[in-house]
């Protein structure tokens, strides 16, 4: 008998292990798309807009042509103007120079006259005090600056330190305004002066400039002014008196120690010496603030000068 052939068992297909990130679908799914389908989309379609319109390489030198185009007819206007008022401004600045010289020459002129001015009415002030001064004319005019005067004294020499250095402000000498501590400054000819003339000097000059009861040492910016006129260093100082003793008198004076002590920590450059005969100038200019009349008769001869007259 013919039996059938058998079949063999059918098995079923054994099931595909699980994924060992089974249990990270989320961030798996993340990972393998990672860009999303709006942004691919959009990209897409701008791609295909890129390809209808003009390339973009070419929109941007199209863009840097025109703004090119654009400077060049500023700056081509722009010249065109500046040749045309190039005249005019010329014109403009020569009239202005002119009318600053001929306004200098002018201030000038006036100056002059000033000074002739102001030195005939000295001169004739000197001889109103000469003339009328009687017994005491002579010593008024010595003690006014009325006249020259000459003869033994010293000579004070007062120059800025080589190397000036910049202060730190903790020194009492040094200030905002003024913080080179080398530099000679106006109270320190102040002090200078102020010493000779307690020292026993009859007559003090500074660079020429003769100094009365009346004159003012002051300073604007880094210059010294004497009676309103700028000095430059070095500072010649000559006084009239007996020379050895004014000049030892002087340095022993607390103004003399003063002077020493600048030269010791500042570098200010001084020197002091006797001299046979020193010449001093008349004052450039003086000024009777009171006057009074001579007294007349017997044993009255001599004016009254007081202290009224400079």
């Amino acid at each position: 008998m013919c039996g059938m052939p058998q079949q063999p068992p059918v098995r079923s297909t054994p099931s595909p292990p699980p994924r060992l990130d089974a249990s990270m679908s989320l961030l798996t799914n993340v990972t393998d798309h990672a860009l999303d389908d709006g942004y691919a989309e959009a990209t897409a379609r701008r791609k295909a807009e890129g390809d209808a319109g003009v390339p973009r390489p070419l929109k941007a030198k199209l863009g840097l042509a025109a703004g090119l185009v654009l400077a060049a007819l500023v700056v081509t206007v722009g010249a065109a103007q500046a040749r045309i008022t190039a005249p005019v401004v010329a014109k403009e600045r020569q009239e202005l120079i002119n009318r600053v010289e001929s306004e200098t020459k002018a201030a000038d002129k006036l100056q002059s006259d000033v000074d002739g001015l102001r030195t005939e009415v000295g001169d004739q002030q000197r001889k109103a005090l000469e003339k009328h001064g009687g017994d005491q004319g002579e010593l008024v005019a010595l003690l006014s600056g009325a006249t020259e005067v000459h003869g033994p004294g010293v000579k004070l020499v007062v120059d800025d330190a080589k190397d000036t250095a910049q202060g730190d402000g903790s020194q009492p000498r040094e200030s905002t305004t003024f913080a080179d501590t080398g530099r000679v400054r106006d109270r320190d000819m102040q002090r200078v002066v102020n010493g000779l003339w307690q020292s026993g000097a009859e007559a003090i000059a500074i660079n020429g400039q003769r100094l009365t009861s009346f004159s003012a040492i002051r300073a604007a910016g880094d210059a010294i002014l004497v009676d309103n006129r700028p000095l430059v260093p070095p500072y010649t100082v000559l006084a009239v008196g007996d020379g050895k003793k004014l000049s030892t008198d002087f340095q022993d004076s607390a103004d003399g120690q003063y002077l020493h002590v600048l030269q010791q920590n500042y570098g200010i450059r001084a020197s002091i010496s006797a001299e046979g005969d020193v010449r001093l100038p008349a004052a450039p200019s003086l000024t009777v603030r009171t006057a009074k009349p001579m007294a007349t008769g017997a044993g009255k001869g001599a004016a009254d000068t007081g202290k009224g007259t400079s």
